[in-house]
Order: C-alpha cells, then structure tokens, then sequence
C-alpha cells in the first residue's frame, strides 16, 4: 500500500451544518496528534487509554478552546481501516470543522482521498473488495430492497460461495501444472472426472450469481415497469395516481405523450422506476412515430410491462395479439377505467386471456391500485437466489469467469492436454481473484475508490 507512514484525515458527516459531525484520523500517528490538541477534562493523555473508549474534552488552538468534543479511540488492528483510528465528534458548526481539520492538518495529518478509509480496510486485509464496494453501494441506497442487497454484500455474500469453490480450483490447478512436470512420465495427478465435477458445480454457482444481476441491478437503480397501450387508454392518469402528484399531461387528444415521463415510486421498499410511454399505434405524424419508437426500446428494456387497456376500444383477442407483439417476458394487463364498466365483467373478461396475468383498476378513483402494487413488489421478491450481485464490475468478471469454465469442461470432453488446460484454468482463477480483490492492479483500485466519497 502507498504511503503506508501517512495519517489521514476527513470528515466522516455530510458537507453542511449539523447538531453534530465526525472527524475522523487513521494512521499510525492518529492518536499522538489527536494527543497534541485534545484536552481531557480528567486529565487522561490519549496514547495510555484502551481501546475502544470514549473521552470528553476540549480541541484547543493557540490556547485558547475550539470546542467541547467526545474523543472515540479505535486502537488497531481492531478498528474500522486496521490502524489506530480516532473519531472526534465535534458540534457541526462548519466553521468549528473546518479549523479542527486544519489544526489536524498543522500537526502532521494529510487530508484523505475519496475512499481512503475504506481502501485502508481493503488492504489490511479487515474486507475483501467486494465487501469494500458494497460500502459505497450501502451509503447511495434508497430503498429497503438495495439496503438489503448491499448488506448481504458487505457480510461478504458473493466471498462466501466462491471462495471455497477458488481454493478447490485453484488446487486441481496445481495438480494439472504439476503433470507439466512429469510430462514425459505420462502420469495423471489430476482426476479429470473430479475436476469435470467441481467444474460442472462452479458453473451452476457462477451462472446463478451472473443471472442474478438483472434483478440485483433494478434494485440497485429502481425497478424499470414501462406503462404502454393504445392512446388514450389511461396511461398517463396511471402514472398520477401512483405518483400521487400531476407527472404527466392527461387529456382526450390521442397522442398528448410524445416522449416517455419517469417518476420513482417506492413500494414496500423496493424503488420503482414507472415510464409513461407514447400510446402504441401507426400514425403519420413525424414527431409522434418517434415517441412510439422509444416507447418500443423503453419497454424492451423494463423489466417489468404494465399493458393499460380501454376496455371499450380493445377485444380480448386484440388485447392478446397486442401484447404477444410487444415479445416481453412479464407482462401485465390492466383493464382501466373500472369506474366507468362493470367490474364482474371486466374479471371475466381477463380471465380470457390465458397465461397472460390481469387485475382491473381506475387509475382514476384509485380502485385496484393497492392490488397492482402488491403484485409488483411480489414480482421482485419472488427470487431463488441465494446472493444477489448488482455491481456491474462483478456481473462482468463472473461473465469472464464463467467463460473460462465452459472452454475448460469443453476441453476435458475433448481430450486436451494439461497444458492447455492450465492455461484455461488460470483464466477463471484470475477473474474470481479480479473479483475479490485477491489480485488487482492500481488501475482498478483508484477507479472503484474514487467513487466513493471523502471521509469513508
């Protein structure tokens, strides 16, 4: 690690003015400068108490107080970066901030990158990279859907189901590099039908973590569920009720939504991301054949169809035809304008339409909403996955990973020499090790690390 002797120090709280805000040093220095301006009301030099305590007193600069502080020490290797961590919890004034910072800074602290803190972590070895990333993916959720995501990463989610299937990897590894060796004895220390077993296991381990990501991503960002159908079918008004506020245009000219309108919901938890798209049908106007267009890619990307219907304008078989040309795998039908028909004809009517799912609602008195959203948050939570992945940059190493295994099995079947085998081999152990954090390069460490914000 660089600048290993370095002492750094931050703000742990948000920029602004608070009741309360954290400084925080790391380094093996932290506590002796925390020494030189911390005044104990009992007397107590810092250096000589246990860790993990708690000390009131004063910050003094040119002696005179700057503030009553509750000085926390973290002694290392158990603390948060694995070295001597001190937190001043300091009140929020920022100018009372920013002159602790600087009088940090005057007795020999340096100020911390973005990330630093938890960079420290990382390659003292208290987290693995994984672990590390799923801080930042911790603070940026917004829901309880990517707080639970993030959890589970940060208890080490996707370390836990690698990292003995790597370590049996990597010894079947050494086994095939080792008849390198004896190559001309002709001998056989790794049992290919052994190997082809835990290959076939990592595989279905890997595949599972790499689908996972479709829907550990739309936690992360918001659920995308794109709202199509026929111009005037109700679209828009949908939209308002479950935003609960005017979003979108509402009005009896067909083809008032040109472009598509987001709003986020939160539902239980789970972030919704709901797209109001332009109504789906052939027309001449130039500006209004674009919005279907978009609207077209903006539901092949949702991860989720609402198909509003105008049960007036639409039969059961064109409601069918309609959807089946969308070619989206979790379509819902809802049969709008419950307020204006008869709703036990209207539960009869979707009961006509196969496997295809329905509930009927008005989007505008409200009626069937509740049922609508319970369905939605039923749609994410219904998952067997163990561990959920939603970092891009894993989904893609788990990709390359998954990859190298199938060229290995297909090998295997083939007859190819060890050789070759190794070579493939040490492909997947590299991207599970780009994973973790086991390997990795400077490159890769600053480009995740300056993500994060300054003081974590």
């Amino acid at each position: 690690m660089q600048n290993e002797e370095k002492t750094i120090v931050a703000s742990a709280t948000a920029p602004g003015t608070s009741a309360i805000a954290i400084v925080r040093l790391s380094g093996d220095k932290a506590i002796s400068i925390a020494d030189r301006v911390f005044r104990s009301l009992h007397g107590k030099t810092l250096a000589k108490q246990k860790s993990h305590t708690i000390h009131l007193g004063h910050v003094v600069q040119n002696d005179s107080t700057l503030d009553e502080v509750l000085v926390s020490l973290f002694k290392g290797p158990n603390s948060y970066t694995g070295e001597d961590v001190v937190e001043i919890s300091c009140h929020g004034s920022i100018y009372i901030q920013q002159q602790l910072i600087q009088l940090l800074q005057k007795e020999g602290a340096q100020m911390a990158a973005p990330g630093e803190f938890t960079l420290r972590a990382f390659m003292n070895g208290k987290m693995d990279l994984t672990q590390a990333e799923a801080v930042a993916d911790l603070i940026a959720s917004e829901g309880e859907a990517a707080h639970r995501v993030a959890i589970q990463q940060l208890r080490g989610g996707i370390s836990n189901q690698l990292e003995q299937l790597r370590q049996q990897l990597i010894d079947f590894a050494s086994l095939v590099e080792l008849e390198l060796d004896f190559s001309e004895e002709d001998v056989d220390f790794a049992d290919r039908n052994a190997l082809d077993k835990l290959l076939q296991e990592a595989q279905n381990t890997i595949k599972s973590l790499v689908d996972s990501f479709t829907v550990g991503n739309a936690m992360k960002q918001g659920v995308p569920v794109a709202i199509a159908g026929k111009p005037n079918s109700g679209k828009s008004s949908l939209l308002n009720a479950l935003a609960q506020e005017e979003k979108a245009i509402v009005s009896e000219i067909a083809g008032t939504t040109r472009d598509s309108i987001e709003d986020t919901v939160t539902i239980d938890g789970i972030q919704f991301r709901f797209i109001d798209t332009a109504g789906l049908r052939e027309t001449e106007d130039t500006i209004e054949a674009i919005g279907v267009k978009k609207a077209k890619t903006k539901i092949s990307d949702a991860q989720f169809l609402l198909y509003v219907v105008d049960p007036e304008t639409m039969t059961t078989e064109n409601i069918k035809t309609e959807v089946k040309a969308l070619q989206h795998q979790s379509p819902l039908v809802l049969f709008n304008k419950a307020d204006l028909h008869d709703t036990n004809q209207l539960n009869n009517q979707s009961t006509w339409l196969g496997n295809i799912d329905s509930i009927v609602i008005s989007a505008k008195t409200g009626a069937g909403l509740d049922k609508l959203k319970k369905h939605l948050v039923q749609l994410v939570n219904h998952t067997n996955y163990d561990t959920i992945v939603s970092n891009s940059r894993h989904h893609n190493e788990l990709q390359q990973t998954l990859t190298a295994i199938l060229t290995v099995r297909e090998g295997l079947s083939s007859g190819l020499s060890g050789d070759l085998l190794a070579v493939d081999l040490r492909t997947a152990l590299h991207h599970l090790g780009m994973l973790t954090g086991s390997i990795s390069s400077d490159e890769l460490l600053g480009n995740i690390f300056a993500n994060f914000c300054i003081g974590k």
